[in-house]
């Protein structure tokens, strides 16, 4: 389901709102090889082609492909050249999300009004046209070497951005059925959580939804905290994550051993249909966390009557959580990159609004099984 502004909590309503955000435009991840990882991505997830740039439009330091799935749109860029700094990202932080591109109104008051709040400059607003119009973008810096890029676009009519060419091939797998993005999570460094959560909501106008400490996520061995800002039509949410003190290394900490620092952690995708995309993805090849089957003996009496049947919730490892709003039924894949770093997350909302904080001790354990594996617990 879509999130409705009428029927958001009231915490909802502390957002500002100075800058209006319309929603995520694209999300852009550097990759060592960008047609390879646009068939895994059509043939893993069901994502569709839309455009391509590259030296056939006169890029000659990189490459990228544009893949869509209903509102979701991916852009995979890597480098055609040594000595750039794609690569240079690359180099530091293996395959991960450099842009969290923010669909605006108007680049420039959005640059405007984040720059004189404190952002740090990225892009200065450019005017990008060709035959179908023209598009405004600007960016500024958040955690990491990550960035938001505000676009506007409401007078452009082209395939995604000027510079790109429809990209078409025979090849056209099937959709999985994701939506839409429902949130992205990022990792920062011990003692920056708060830090984060006051860029998002002085610079951005995010008001904080959600807070999480090392009580609620917190295993035998490892804890984390995190708050979670959203703007205030809720169509944009990031989580934000820091380690706490656990007696081993947590997933944070692994996270930022081997992304080289902060970045986004996973990228959450919502459904209409768990059950049928998750089953889909698996037949692709897509891994995911499994919680011990012990999990679904007692997963009703905590979270009440639900529409599905247990079965293959059991069979497939979704898990289900509950809110005063409704439920959430949410599984997390495996690292999709050799670092054990970006992943992402499948969701379906059935009218809850939170983010399973009752599946969090079992999927962290099961994550705690992955780092010893890995070595790295």
């Amino acid at each position: 389901m879509s999130i409705n502004r009428l029927t958001l909590p009231k915490v909802y309503d502390e957002a500002q709102d100075f800058m209006p955000l319309l929603g995520t435009d694209y999300v852009e991840i550097y990759v060592s090889n960008s047609k390879q990882a646009a068939h895994f991505y059509k043939t893993a997830f069901g994502f569709q082609e839309l455009a391509y740039a590259g030296l056939e439009t006169g890029l000659k330091d990189r490459e990228s492909y544009v893949l869509y799935q209903d509102k979701i749109r991916l852009v995979l860029t890597s480098p055609l050249k040594s000595g750039t700094t794609i690569g240079q990202h690359i180099e530091a932080h293996g395959d991960g999300v450099k842009v969290v591109a923010l669909w605006v109104p108007d680049a420039q008051i959005a640059y405007d009004e984040a720059i004189s709040r404190g952002a740090k400059h990225y892009m200065t607003p450019t005017k990008e046209e060709d035959a179908d119009g023209y598009v405004i973008r600007s960016g500024i810096y958040t955690y990491g070497e990550t960035v938001h890029i505000f676009v506007e676009r409401n007078h452009y009519n082209g395939i995604f951005l000027p510079g790109y060419t429809a990209w078409e091939t025979a090849y056209k797998p099937i959709p999985t059925g994701l939506l839409y993005i429902d949130h992205m999570v990022g990792n920062v460094e011990l003692g920056e959580m708060n830090t984060w959560v006051n860029f998002y909501k002085d610079v951005l106008g995010f008001a904080q939804i959600v807070s999480f400490d090392d009580k609620d996520i917190s295993t035998d061995y490892t804890a984390l905290m995190s708050k979670v800002m959203s703007n205030g039509n809720g169509r944009i949410k990031f989580p934000i994550n820091e380690p706490a003190d656990g007696k081993k290394k947590s997933q944070i900490e692994e996270y930022l051993d081997f992304y080289e620092g902060p970045g986004v952690q996973h990228i959450a995708v919502a459904t209409n249909d768990i059950i049928k995309t998750v089953r889909e993805l698996v037949s692709r090849g897509i891994e995911f966390l499994r919680v011990p089957d012990t999990y679904y003996d007692v997963v009703l009496d905590r979270v009440g009557e639900i529409d599905e049947d247990i079965a293959p919730l059991r069979e497939l490892g979704i898990l289900v959580d509950r809110d005063d709003e409704g439920y959430l039924l949410q599984i997390f894949t495996k690292p999709i990159e050799p670092r054990p770093t970006l992943f992402f997350e499948i969701i379906q909302r059935k009218g809850a609004t939170s983010f399973g904080k009752g599946n969090f001790k079992a999927l962290f354990e099961a994550i705690e099984r992955e780092q010893e594996l890995r070595g790295t617990l």
